[in-house]
Parts: structure tokens; sequence; C-alpha cells
């Protein structure tokens, strides 16, 4: 049975989470957005569930159909209990598994001077790409996206480091904020969704 998920004047994260909700209950969704990187960020996540996905530009929105595969496992129960947690082990030097994640909420490195933060964070990125260990994924939001786009003053040094196969993620909320979504030169405009399930799933985040 399919369900229509009309997320059109909902801001982000609100259509991902509304389909990811829809998820649980069928296995055929039409969500309905108002921009392209909404429709965008809705396939994103379905894909990495596993579902195929149809997207069709229409006038009144765009249309984003997102199919589980009859071979999947069928979605779980609303009532479903979640299995306890595995007990910590204290006192171990064993980190916790997942990605080193790197979270850069500002333009410059530091608070004070904006010229020497400036400065600093050119030399961060291009030190970054010297040492061990490297990011897995870094994250830019609030005055921090300023960085992936054109005329960011550590450009090259990221696009060094995607091509080493660092995951960049910049929110689209901040670039629109910014009014630089048009401006992106690296990296994946993403969305609170994916940022905050890339925040919880990470073995270690550090924050610059």
């Amino acid at each position: 049975m399919s369900k229509i998920v009309n997320a059109q004047g909902l801001s982000c994260p609100q259509p991902v989470l509304l389909t990811k909700k829809a998820m649980a209950e069928t296995s055929d969704i039409l969500t309905i957005v108002d921009s392209p990187d909404q429709a965008e960020n809705v396939a994103r996540m379905a894909r990495g569930a596993g579902w195929t996905v149809q997207m069709d530009g229409k006038e009144d929105g765009i249309y984003v159909r997102v199919t589980r595969p009859q071979e999947a496992a069928p979605p779980q129960s609303a009532e479903t209990v979640r299995p306890a947690a595995a007990p910590l082990a204290v006192g171990t030097a064993q980190p916790a598994g997942g990605p080193l994640v790197l979270t850069i909420p500002e333009d410059t490195m530091g608070r004070g001077e904006r010229e020497l933060g400036t400065v600093l964070i050119r030399a961060f990125f291009h030190t970054l790409l010297q040492v061990q260990p490297c990011p897995d994924v870094i994250v830019f939001f609030n005055s921090g996206v300023r960085l992936v786009v054109e005329g960011s003053p550590v450009l090259e040094d990221l696009r060094a480091l995607a091509a080493q196969g660092v995951q960049l993620l910049a929110c689209g909320t901040c670039l629109g904020y910014f009014e630089l979504k048009d401006k992106v030169a690296v990296g994946t405009v993403s969305n609170m969704y994916a940022i905050a399930e890339t925040l919880l799933g990470a073995g270690k985040v550090v924050s610059l």
C-alpha cells in the first residue's frame, strides 16, 4: 500500500524525517517537496537504506517515490523493543567503532582576532593533509560552510582531502541562510538528519 508524504512548505530535516517514518509503515512512499535540495536529501536517505528512488519534477513540486525492494527485510513495528545496549568496558583503551568525524562550526579557528583565525584555519587544513589519522568525515555548519564555497581560503586543501576519500558534508540550512547554495565548490550539501546520524554513529567526534 502506497503512502503520500506532502512535505511542501516544510524546512530541513522534516521531509527526510517524515519519509523515514513512512518507510517504517509501508513499502511505497511518494514524498512531495519544494526544492531539488530537499528531494536529494530524501533520496540520499532512502538509497542509504537500500530503497530504490525515482524523482520527477512537476509544476507543483518535486515528486520523490521511494520503494523498498521485495527482498529487503520488512519494516519493524513501532512497538518493536530495542535490544539493550552492551555494557561499556570501563577502563579499556579500545576506541569505539565508527568513523572519525571532525566538525567545523566557524570559518576561522579559535576566538579573538578574525584575521589571525583565518591564518590559523588555512594552516590547519593544509596540515591536515600531512597528519594521521585523517578524519573520515568533516561536517561544516553555521559560518563554517563558508569554507566549502567559491573563494574559500582552504578550497584547494579541501579538494585534496576529498580526493583522498574524506567525506565533506555542508549544512544546507546554513548555506541557505548565508545565500551560498549556488556557490558550493566542494563536498555535499547535506541536511540535519544526515548530520545527526553521522555524529551519533561516529567512533569519535572532534570539534574544531
